[in-house]
């Protein structure tokens, strides 16, 4: 009997830290600024562990029977967890409430488990090598999960499979409970039919787990899904309706076809009327390959670009997708290219390559893991591999609906050096939106233009340098790696943003 109790240590251990990990990893793609939301989930999450641990006192008896209906509890409400929080997400308004109440609901479950499995076991195993025995299993139960979660569980099944299989090992080892210890239970028959029902409901659910899926995503997107990926970094989804292929990166739209090419126009070719033939020339974000298609373009003698984009799966799909390889002409392919898939933070710092040309097309700082892309250490690292006479363009992100975020962006790299000419032009998909021209010198006279485009022409390009004062600059702090003020600044402005419309 100890033994096979103490087999269900790992269990309780390794299904509860996933549950936990499911709840943070589903809130931030869906709620943004990964810190804050695993912050409070793991907060709330310990602390209902707590409240559980305490409850357990008021557990006197049939301690077997109760010990085997909280996990069969926990394997329910952990199985359905992701399934229902994807849900719910559309269509309750306070949707970190219910969040917050699924991870104290599972909290309590799991808090009451230990203790009550101490008591069932504190007559068979002595107590020293017990309470050792019993937290060695638990902490090997968590680190077991804290491993498979990222780098098996989440690339290959994604969230909802992961919480319906996790319930179910639940479930299953309460049954296995069951049948062990069927003559020392005293509620047999109501425990093994009750285990049976979540067992079923969760085989169901696993089996209907892609399906789903694929309702959900069609009820978050109002096009016709044609691809989705889940990396260890991010769900890629690329959806089209009629002429209009659109990416999202959790849930956040990244371009749409019908006008990415203003937005990609903007990013690079400012940059190369003050540079002209730039020979190497470095991309840090922009995995889907459509700011290398304008170089291409554009720039007809070049030695090599370099693209740094962190998910492989980003890249392998926009060199590999039919659709996607015709929306970047196939740039990804080009021999002229050569792809790192690291961290754009470390690679630079690593960098010992001068270049002529750097293009920052990173996704909005909306978590510290961009924001230390906009920080002033980052721009000091590409300070360093910035020829003399090179072009640093950065996305900024909106001046209008992000005004603060905008030019803390600007302030941030003006801070470390740089020379900066902020602009902004308009993008029918997302409105106004800002990049950040900077150079290590003083800005020479620019070129006249004189490159074949879709939008830009000289008088727009003139215009673009121009801010209307609603959008006009205003003070800020420095977005330094230590504190990541920027974070701050773009949260509020987004969600000021999200209640406007």
């Amino acid at each position: 009997m100890a033994y096979s109790l103490l087999f269900c240590v790992i269990v309780i251990a390794s299904c509860g830290l996933i549950y936990e990990l499911i709840a943070a990893t589903l809130a931030s793609y869906l709620l943004g600024d990964s810190v804050t939301q695993f912050s409070t989930i793991i907060g709330i999450y310990l602390f209902s562990m707590g409240i559980g641990s305490y409850l357990s006192k008021y557990f006197d008896k049939k301690l077997l029977d109760r010990f085997i209906e909280i996990e069969i509890a926990v394997g329910f409400f952990g199985g359905i967890l992701a399934t229902c929080l994807f849900f719910l997400f559309e269509f309750v308004d306070q949707f970190r409430i219910i969040l917050y109440c699924f991870v104290t609901l599972i909290g309590i479950l799991v808090g009451l488990e230990i203790p009550i499995l101490l008591r069932i076991l504190k007559d068979k195993i002595e107590f020293k090598d017990l309470v050792s025995k019993v937290l060695a299993l638990d902490y090997i139960g968590g680190l077991f999960a804290s491993l498979v979660f990222p780098f098996f569980f989440v690339p290959n099944f994604g969230l909802i499979s992961t919480s319906f299989l996790f319930g179910l090992l639940n479930s299953f080892v309460a049954f296995w409970a069951i049948w062990i210890f069927r003559e020392r239970l005293e509620d047999f028959k109501k425990l093994i039919s009750m285990c049976s029902i979540v067992i079923l409901v969760l085989l169901i659910g696993l089996f209907y787990s892609e399906k789903i899926s694929e309702t959900l995503d069609n009820n978050f997107y109002s096009d016709k899904i044609i691809f989705t990926k889940k990396s260890p970094y991010q769900k890629l989804v690329v959806t089209s309706s009629q002429a209009d292929v659109k990416l999202f990166i959790n849930g956040n739209l990244q371009f749409s076809s019908l006008d990415e090419y203003r937005y990609h126009e903007a990013l690079v070719l400012p940059a190369l009327s003050f540079v002209k033939n730039p020979q190497n020339i470095l991309i840090l974000g922009g995995g889907d390959g459509l700011a290398i298609r304008e170089i291409l373009t554009h720039v007809e003698d070049f030695e090599k670009i370099t693209l740094v984009d962190l998910d492989p799966e980003m890249t392998k799909t926009f060199s590999e997708n039919l659709d996607l390889v015709r929306l970047n002409d196939g740039s990804l392919l080009e021999e002229k290219v050569e792809i790192f898939n690291e961290d754009a933070f470390i690679w630079t710092r690593n960098c010992e390559v001068k270049y002529d040309l750097i293009i920052c097309d990173f996704p909005d700082p909306s978590n510290y893991s961009l924001g230390k892309l906009y920080s002033n250490t980052f721009y000091n690292y590409i300070s360093n591999i910035l020829k003399d006479e090179g072009i640093l363009t950065v996305q900024s992100t909106s001046p209008f609906f992000a005004k603060k975020s905008f030019w803390c962006i600007e302030n941030t790299i003006r801070s470390t050096g740089f020379q900066t000419k902020p602009y902004h032009i308009f993008v029918p998909t997302f409105g106004e939106w800002g990049f950040v021209l900077a150079s290590k010198k003083d800005f020479q006279k620019q070129n006249k233009f004189d490159l074949d485009s879709q939008f830009l022409n000289n008088e727009i390009l003139n215009s673009m340098f121009k801010f209307p004062k609603d959008i006009s600059e205003i003070p800020t702090e420095i977005n330094k790696l230590n504190n990541q003020i920027l974070i701050r600044y773009y949260s509020e402005e987004e969600e000021r943003a999200n209640k406007s419309f």
